[in-house]
């Protein structure tokens, strides 16, 4: 079945790709076949694309475009934008990739762990045990670099953001806040429930892809000691 989708302007240099109104898996996929599509192109005048939960913005440079016989830029890539989806299929599916993050539970680097067990009448373990037995869908990279909005944690340890943000959060804190978890990559304020941390960098800058996740990517937990949580942070230092 045809890829059904609206184009619609995002101030002079962007237009915005809407594919739904709901944040779900099935609009999920449509946002990553439009993004393997779009990575196929190379024409100058396309600066970068940005994915959502339910929509992908692809920014434009006017200039190069100009006056392109007889359109406005705006017009000139919702029409090209249109002759290369058209006959975009939903069916077409593009593979994902799996990360496999590392995380010490508890302790001083997971101080609010004994807060998500008693608010879900769980013990500490179990809450290690669920939050590793999930499998993550990364929805999109936002709020701070490389950050990722995550779905499909278990609503069974759902637990409410603190009523006071911390100042300082450090970088590679795993948080539960509501029904989704996360990790923080770089050191940011916040108000999340801190069950953990990994060693692991999810915002390189130096790097010609700075965020480690992006998109479409699926994410495991593993729990790990403190001590190899210590060895492997200094690897990466």
């Amino acid at each position: 079945m045809r890829m059904d989708f609206h184009l619609h302007p995002l101030g002079d240099q962007a237009v915005i790709i809407e594919l739904g109104d709901d944040i779900t898996i099935k609009n999920h996929e449509k946002v990553k076949v439009i993004l393997g599509k779009l990575e196929t192109l190379s024409v100058d005048w396309l600066l970068e694309y940005v994915p959502a939960f339910t929509t992908v913005a692809v920014y434009y440079d006017p200039i190069k475009i100009g006056i392109n016989n007889g359109k406005l830029p705006y017009d000139f890539v919702c029409d090209y934008l249109i002759s290369i989806l058209k006959n975009v299929k939903e069916e077409e599916s593009v593979p994902s990739k799996v990360v496999e993050i590392p995380v010490c539970y508890g302790g001083e680097i997971g101080p609010d762990l004994p807060f998500v067990a008693e608010h879900n009448q769980l013990s500490e373990n179990e809450v290690i045990d669920i939050h590793t037995k999930g499998e993550y869908l990364v929805y999109m990279i936002g709020f701070a670099p490389g950050f990722p909005y995550l779905g499909g944690m278990s609503e069974k340890i759902a637990a409410p953001r603190k009523d006071t943000p911390r100042l300082k959060i450090p970088e590679g804190s795993v948080g539960i806040a509501g029904k989704q978890t996360g990790v923080y990559p770089i050191e940011t304020p916040g108000g999340w429930q801190l069950i953990g941390r990994t060693p692991l960098k999810l915002f390189r800058p130096n790097e010609e892809h700075p965020s480690l996740l992006k998109a479409g990517d699926r994410i495991k937990f593993n729990s790990i000691s403190f001590e190899y949580y210590q060895h492997l942070k200094e690897d990466m230092q």
